[in-house]
């Protein structure tokens, strides 16, 4: 068992802010386009420093979508920012038509995801938009879980080329993989273990670590695999793991539908099949409440992880 601990809490907004700025000093071809939340998005060192490769659209994401398309026409490489509900729903035309269909370079930045974006309640709290985006041919979809990782992700996207949808967040998280190598694409395995799998992506590792601890201590040995990239998805580490612990768990801050578990459901139903239970949000809006009260109230917590991995075992038996 691997113990993993924080000295720190931070929220993966601000690791995507300063990544960005990182990217603007080392590559003169990245601009940012926000549509009116700088602040929100932590874009605001960006401005300071490159004024003019900066671009303030208002409140007009559609057109933000657009101008971030042609800008990577002539060889730039836009990063666009607004909430994910924004990011997505509101402009999946834009996406699907301008950006995806010709496979346009250009990275959609998402912050405010899921059920921890907290009071702003349900309209804000998308719980669709790996569904959404993961299906669109093309896209690569990358949820990270802590200030580090989101960090190590947005500097990974200045020599990825490509579509790209990156999911982050608003609450201060533990931040706990600083010294750990982030490849686009590849599986992070956190803890070897034997006798089940979780898979986990976004605030939901944090989560699953602390259940593993919890079920260590019921001497049942886990192996976390930090699914950060859930497209392309490492098929190879997901049925590497799988032919090991013959049963899965999968979590995430996202609906069952069409997330994280589903990609992994499918690529077991095709090849191993295999028992498997979801923590995710089964088929409901959110509401508004603190980050913590939310996860509790939608069955996201480590004792819920906790509940899916001795649920599962007893279907391995």
């Amino acid at each position: 068992m691997t113990k993993f601990t924080f000295t720190e809490k931070k929220d993966t907004r601000s690791g995507f802010g300063v990544g960005l700025h990182e990217l603007g000093q080392n590559n003169n071809k990245v601009v940012a386009l926000c549509a009116d939340l700088t602040g929100s998005l932590k874009m605001d060192a960006f401005k300071k420093d490159f004024p003019e490769r900066f671009y303030q659209v208002g409140i007009a994401e559609a057109n933000m979508m657009g101008l971030a398309a042609g800008m990577s026409i002539s060889g730039k490489i836009p990063f666009t920012g607004t909430f994910a509900n924004f990011s997505t729903g509101r402009v999946y035309d834009q996406i699907r038509q301008s950006i995806a269909y010709s496979g346009k370079n250009v990275k959609i930045c998402a912050s405010h995801a899921g059920l921890t974006l907290g009071e702003d309640g349900a309209t804000h709290q998308i719980l669709e938009d790996i569904g959404m985006m993961k299906m669109l041919p093309g896209m690569t979809v990358i949820v990270p879980c802590d200030y580090a990782q989101t960090k190590a992700a947005t500097i990974a996207l200045g020599n990825h080329v490509g579509p790209t949808y990156l999911r982050f967040g608003r609450p201060s998280w533990p931040i706990f993989t600083t010294d750990r190598p982030f490849i686009i694409g590849k599986a992070d395995k956190m803890i070897e273990g034997k006798d089940v799998t979780i898979f986990a992506c976004g605030h939901l590792v944090w989560n699953a670590i602390e259940a593993e601890a919890v079920l260590a201590a019921k001497g049942i040995s886990v192996e976390l695999i930090n699914i950060h990239t859930i497209k392309p998805l490492d098929v190879e580490a997901v049925l590497a793991s799988v032919e090991k612990t013959r049963c899965v768990v999968t979590c995430e801050e996202h609906q069952m539908n069409g997330g994280l578990g589903d990609a992994i459901a499918q690529v077991l139903a095709r090849t191993n099949p295999t028992p498997l239970e979801m923590v995710a949000v089964n088929d409901s809006f959110g509401e508004s409440g603190t980050p913590t009260q939310l996860l509790k109230k939608y069955g996201l917590g480590p004792e819920n992880i906790v509940a899916a991995v001795e649920k599962v075992l007893k279907r391995k038996k």
